[in-house]
């Protein structure tokens, strides 16, 4: 026992190593053989790791414990004030793949401020949604249509055609929609669910033309 807990705790303070190798190689331990004691440290790492190679590695460690340990410890990471700990709590919960984290995703994550934490919780939430909460989930997605920058609009893109038919309403809506960037942006999402291979950029341009054109013209 004295040993383990030496190695435990050797573990846990190479995760607070100034050298990132040192702590990407902490964390491959723990996922290499896990240990309930590790799973607080690598939470706990994860809200304020700054490399995303070693928060790659913390989410798969936390990903090779059992998740009804695992999952508690991360919802509750969803309620901090700490942006990257909120977004790496829901990347680490869609990798998990546990559907009891789906009521922990709230419409406050779906449209936080900021842009990371937003897509993150995207692509979780269209990973752990029930089938029947389909349609009511594209609806809080269409809200943010036109937000961001090219990679947030691929995002938001993605996890709406990941959605498959029961996003096609909102995204429908979405086409007569008062703001241009909004109706650009959900044409562009039809056009990337009609041809998976097409390039995000082209997309928009043709979904801008489109739009430019008008209603009944958007066929030409």
């Amino acid at each position: 026992m004295p040993t383990q807990n030496t190695n435990t705790m050797a573990a846990l303070q190479g995760l607070r190593h100034g050298d990132s190798s040192v702590r990407l190689r902490a964390a491959l331990a723990m996922g290499t053989a896990p240990d309930p004691r590790y799973v607080d440290g690598l939470i706990e790492r994860c809200a304020v790791e700054p490399e995303f190679f070693v928060r790659d590695m913390l989410t798969w460690a936390i990903t090779r414990h059992p998740a009804p340990l695992t999952v508690p410890k991360l919802t509750e990471e969803l309620r901090s004030e700490r942006a990257q700990a909120r977004s790496q709590a829901l990347h680490t919960l869609s990798k998990v793949g546990d559907r009891q984290a789906w009521s922990a995703i709230t419409r406050a994550h779906l449209t936080d401020a900021s842009d990371e934490v937003a897509r993150s919780a995207w692509r979780a939430a269209v990973v752990l949604v029930p089938e029947a909460a389909k349609p009511e989930l594209a609806e809080a997605l269409a809200t943010q249509l036109g937000r961001g920058g090219r990679d947030t609009q691929l995002s938001l893109s993605q996890a709406l055609i990941a959605l498959g038919d029961e996003a096609e309403p909102a995204l429908h809506a979405a086409t007569t929609h008062s703001l241009v960037p909004v109706r650009q942006h959900a044409v562009a999402t039809q056009r990337l669910a009609r041809d998976p291979d097409a390039v995000f950029e082209f997309a928009l341009d043709e979904a801008k033309r489109i739009v430019a054109l008008g209603p009944g013209r958007q066929e030409e």
